[in-house]
């Protein structure tokens, strides 16, 4: 023996005495940090390492003998791993489809082993929590846990914690489930309905749509299990479920318990006894109900309605988590589960998931954790899995944030089930979301009237020689003993009469009708119209109070230092209201929330930039310059009845404007204010403008008051930094589906923020807001003008009105250009009204102003933008009291100029239009 070995023998005698188990758990420790592991044991592992990558080592260089049954172990160990690491790539999980194949594989000569190894005892079957085992056993136990109906994707996780809890975890049982026999039972009776119900469908309504969810079936009882589970186990109180069209009638009549009567009125087209609303088709439908389970354990669970827009419900179902979660759990996040259920093509192809993802940590966004579940068709519409993602699974946006994935045979219904409940055992542990991966199949095309052979065909011919799953378990538990055919059968015929009855019943109704969703959170508020809208609110609040807010805005809190300029903005805040008595934008603003903070109403703002505002006006956080504490300073005042909380959210706009639509359809009690960095950038939500804030009372009699403030005007800053494109809004605008207001004056500002939350009703409003405003020198008012005045929704002149005859009706900052250039021009003759809400109209205020000028003769619309944008064309479809003229910019495709000279130009030539 050389020198050499024998000296590096003696180093690592050790060796043979040493645990397996602890030799595995010490390796993954220096695999993650070899520092922190003691330096003979580093040793070891370095000289391992090399070894086993088959370098050739000279005396001179590091080498280490290593006993022979010592390196076999080490060799298992790494098997162990392989299983650990790429076993989800080699499962049962695909129902209709040959997997793909990958390398390398984990057969045992790719680990150094051997056929004539199988029959060796190793200790590293430890590692499973089976003990020294023949090798042929350790991988037989390895093929259960991570290769057969479930494989499982966790050792990417960071957290040392999560990944020895998810070891240990499937270890348990081989990772297959051990129900007792009434479970067993419950879920066939939930595959039965299941099933049941979309045969009764399809013979009862032949070829109408509702994406039925036939191939991946096993969805209800596995969603069943996990409330059941979440409720009865961890006490949880109330669930929040997003999801998608495919599987949702199934899901509200079976999980939600719909009255089936009332969905068989809604296959026969009836029309909706509400006439104030259109409703919508009946598999976007919500519903609220309660639940109780064993030992009383009562579950509040609520299915948001949704748009075909396939994932822009997620953001809604999180924001609503976390306005219960802050307002009803009293921050207790594991009282409330969200779940979204996705299909394959959706979550791998919309952005919005990935928004939705990133905000699963953030302060402000965080709801402890989200169930999402996959009903993967491995179809989107009708286009292949291989066309429709460049990654390796549909779930691999879990990975964005470090969350494991369950990937589970979907005709396996007691693996979904048994990864359901892992899923939610979990997420309560660790406040993380989890992706839960339901590979099944689509029986039909996109809808039950599409074929798809044409663009399918040697998969639907899989499918169609495919036994669906109810039967598939049914004959799993007839063949184990558990259940006979009789029993089968009689629950079958049970559920197929009820149905009947129900269908039956159905046909004596005349109308249909939409539920109430949150009708608990909303019994306060009554739903009003377009006249209710035009009412005065009182939004007065006294002096002295006022002062007293703005003491508690204007001053650094004790124990408490900010940068110089920080300081200087609380001076300049004081100057305002106690010696100028001449408040500016952000003074006004912040005074508004400070007086619904007194009232018991609480107060949202997110967005990019909003704690300071993209324009620096707001400044409602506050940094110690020492701790870098966030200070908030209105939640420093000792009469604040509410809560105050303003979030810079991540760099989005569809996820966190759906976000805080859903947390303002949780708490109407909450002042929740959604910002634009620039309104220009708000069309990048614009499905949820869409789909959602104009249009959900009048499909789904949901009321929202939810406030957007879209920074809007003309300041020479190019086509992205101009417009919010009030257009768009107001063209959505319809009888009484939201406000559009273009606020000209801080006064103006403070009273319609204080009017959203003193109503009796709730509608969104969307504010234009300014950006050169924010400090003009005529863009003031008095602390009397907050204190004793109201919203004016028009503002008349305050010109000798015998000499007008031109009345010149414009919006916003505008005003103070055509202020500026009539007094330039010392113009007497030309009236500027601004029109501050613009939709709705408040004609009878507008006459009155317009009567009280004896002598115009001409009657203008005056705009900064394009004249196909803005507001000119909502002006002349609606403004009925006068024919009007229009000066704005001629049409353009751009909003505005990149070039500022440009601009300019063009800005004085609609200034002149004005003036001619």
């Amino acid at each position: 023996m050389k020198k050499s070995t024998k000296k590096y023998m003696d180093k690592f005698s050790f060796l043979n005495a040493a645990h397996a188990g602890f030799i595995g758990d010490l390796y993954e420790q220096y695999q993650k940090s070899p520092d922190a592991v003691e330096p003979s044991w580093r040793s070891f592992f370095q000289g391992y390492d090399l070894a086993n990558e088959n370098y050739s080592l000279t005396d001179e260089e590091v080498e280490v003998a290593i006993p022979a049954e010592v390196r076999k172990e080490f060799l298992v160990v790494d098997l162990i791993n392989g299983y650990r690491t790429r076993g989800h790539l080699f499962t049962k999980t695909n129902p209709v489809r040959e997997r793909r194949k990958y390398t390398p594989t984990l057969d045992i000569e790719n680990f150094g082993l051997s056929n004539n190894d199988l029959s060796t005892v190793f200790t590293a079957g430890e590692i499973l929590g089976i003990g020294p085992k023949p090798l042929s056993d350790i991988i037989n136990h390895l093929k259960a846990i991570y290769c057969d109906s479930i494989g499982v994707e966790y050792m990417y996780l960071r957290n040392p914690e999560e990944i020895k809890w998810w070891q240990n975890r499937l270890n348990e049982n081989d990772n297959h489930p051990s129900y007792s026999l009434d479970d067993k039972k419950y879920i066939l009776s939930k595959l039965n309905q299941a099933s049941t119900f979309e045969s009764f469908l399809q013979t009862k309504y032949v070829g109408q749509k509702r994406f039925s969810v036939e191939g991946g079936e096993t969805l209800i009882p596995g969603l069943s299990m996990v409330l059941r589970e979440a409720a009865e186990s961890y006490g949880v109180e109330e669930c929040v479920l997003g999801m998608a069209h495919r599987g949702r009638l199934n899901t509200l009549v079976n999980i939600f318990k719909k009255p089936v009567r009332d969905l068989f009125s809604e296959f026969e087209g009836k029309d909706f006894e509400d006439e104030t609303i259109d409703g919508d088709v009946k598999y976007h439908l919500g519903l609220t109900l309660s639940k109780e389970y064993k030992g009383g354990q009562k579950m509040k669970m609520n299915l948001v309605p949704n748009p075909s827009h396939l994932e822009t419900v997620d953001p809604l179902v999180e924001g609503i988590t976390r306005a219960k979660i802050d307002e009803v759990y009293e921050g207790d996040d594991s009282k409330i589960l969200p779940i979204l259920v996705h299909g394959d093509a959706a979550v791998a192809g919309q952005g919005v998931v990935y928004e939705v993802v990133q905000m699963a940590q953030l302060n402000g966004y965080k709801t402890g954790g989200t169930l999402h579940v996959v009903v993967n068709n491995q179809v989107g519409f009708t286009t292949n899995y291989l066309d429709a993602r460049s990654s390796t699974y549909c779930t691999d946006i879990a990975k964005v944030t470090l969350c494991p994935v369950l990937h589970v045979n979907a005709d396996d219904a007691e693996a979904v089930c048994h990864a359901m409940e892992l899923a939610v055992e979990y997420r309560m542990k660790f406040k993380k979301d989890i992706f839960i991966d339901l590979l099944g199949y689509r029986k039909y095309g996109h809808n039950e009237g599409d074929e798809p052979r044409f663009t399918q065909p040697k998969l639907y011919k899989a499918i169609a020689k495919h036994k669906n799953p109810k039967d598939i378990y049914a004959e799993k538990l007839i063949a184990e003993g558990s259940i006979d055919k009789t029993y089968l059968n009689q629950i079958t015929t049970d559920f197929k009469e009820m149905l009947e009855a129900e269908f039956q019943e159905s046909k004596k109704k005349d109308t249909s009708t939409i539920s109430e969703f949150m009708p608990e959170v909303w019994d306060k508020f009554i739903r009003k119209q377009l006249e209710d809208m035009l009412q005065p609110v009182d939004t007065k609040y006294s002096v002295e109070a006022l002062k007293d807010i703005a003491k508690v805005i204007s001053s650094t809190p004790e124990g408490h230092k900010f940068v110089r300029k920080a300081e200087r903005i609380l001076q300049g805040r004081s100057k305002m209201v106690f010696e100028d008595n001449s408040l500016d934008w952000g003074t006004a603003e912040n005074l508004a929330y400070g007086t619904l903070l007194e009232e018991g109403f609480n107060v949202r703002i997110s967005g990019e930039d909003v704690e300071r505002g993209t324009f620096s006006h707001r400044h409602a956080i506050m940094r110690d310059e020492e701790t870098l504490e966030r200070v908030n300073l209105l939640n420093k005042n000792p009469k604040t009845k509410g809560e105050f909380t303003i979030y810079n959210s991540h760099l989005s706009e569809y996820g966190v404007l759906g976000f805080d639509y859903g947390y303002a359809m949780a708490s109407p009690d909450t002042l929740t204010i959604w910002e634009a960095q620039f309104g220009d950038f708000a069309n990048g939500a614009q499905i949820v403008f869409d789909q959602y804030i104009s249009s959900a009372e009048d499909k789904w009699k949901l009321q929202n008051g939810l406030v957007m403030l879209l920074p809007h005007g003309y300041e020479g800053q190019g086509p992205e930094h101009s417009s919010a494109r009030i257009e768009r809004f107001l063209q959505s605008s319809a009888v009484d589906n939201w406000t559009i207001a273009n606020c000209s004056t801080p006064a103006n500002m403070y009273h319609i923020l204080r009017r959203q939350m003193k109503r009796d009703f709730r509608k969104p409003l969307v504010v234009f807001t300014p950006k050169s405003l924010l400090r003009h020198p005529k863009a003031v008012n008095t602390i009397e003008d907050l204190a004793e005045g109201g919203f004016q929704e028009v503002i008349d002149d305050t010109i000798d009105k015998s000499k007008v005859t031109k009345m010149v009706f414009c919006t916003g900052k505008f005003y103070y250009d055509l202020l500026a250039e009539r007094e330039n021009l010392g113009r007497e003759d030309v009236a500027l009204v601004r029109i501050e809400q613009l939709f709705p109209l408040h004609n009878d205020k507008i006459k009155a102003v317009m009567d009280s000028y004896p002598n115009v003769e001409r009657y203008v619309w005056a705009q900064e933008e394009p004249k196909n944008m803005g507001a000119w064309g909502y002006m002349l479809e609606r403004f009925e009291l006068a024919r009007l003229e229009c000066a704005s910019e001629a049409y353009r495709a751009a909003p505005a100029a990149g070039s500022s000279t440009r601009f300019k130009r063009r800005h004085q030539a609609i200034i002149d239009k004005v003036f001619d």
